[in-house]
């Protein structure tokens, strides 16, 4: 008996993705990426769930039932859950206080050193990469502009 919960889901998703590709059809291709890039895939990930709880296999596995880590204790969950929250919240403030340009590449390098532990030159290769990435897509392609962080605002140097 399928999940009527997640076809629901599913549908409603579906319904909602392929309405919001539909209306894009009328706009500025620069204006529709956007919708196009997250709706499309929405869609068809939506119809894989629909086509999943359908014909799909009615024995539950334990691959497809979610649950938390029960082996570990609980301090240890919540120390990075914290974590998790305050690399965001870091995140955020960063957008905030130096622009989108400025704490993109910080982030991924900040979270590759400290985090990730890993080694400076892997650490600037790929900070290097994602900003130019960042820069070309954004910037040079799409001519989206970032307001400038706080930082800048305050101290008059944008």
């Amino acid at each position: 008996m399928p999940s009527k919960a997640s076809l629901a889901l599913a549908l409603g998703i579906m319904a909602l993705a392929g309405w919001g590709v539909f209306s894009t059809f009328s706009w500025p291709w620069k204006a529709a990426l956007f919708p196009l890039v997250i709706g499309i895939p929405l869609f068809c990930m939506a119809a894989a769930e629909v086509l999943w709880v359908l014909f799909g296999s009615t024995a539950r596995s334990e691959a497809m039932d979610f649950q938390l880590s029960t082996d570990l204790p609980a301090r240890v969950v919540l120390r990075r859950t914290l974590l998790a929250i305050a690399w965001i919240a870091g995140f955020f403030a960063a957008i905030v206080l130096l622009g989108f340009p400025v704490a993109v590449p910080l982030l991924v390098f900040l979270y590759l050193k400290v985090q990730g532990g890993e080694r400076w030159g892997l650490s600037l290769v790929f900070t290097v990469a994602v900003w130019a990435i960042f820069y070309g897509l954004f910037d040079r392609l799409l001519h989206l502009p970032f307001p400038d962080g706080l930082i800048v605002t305050w101290t008059g140097l944008g």
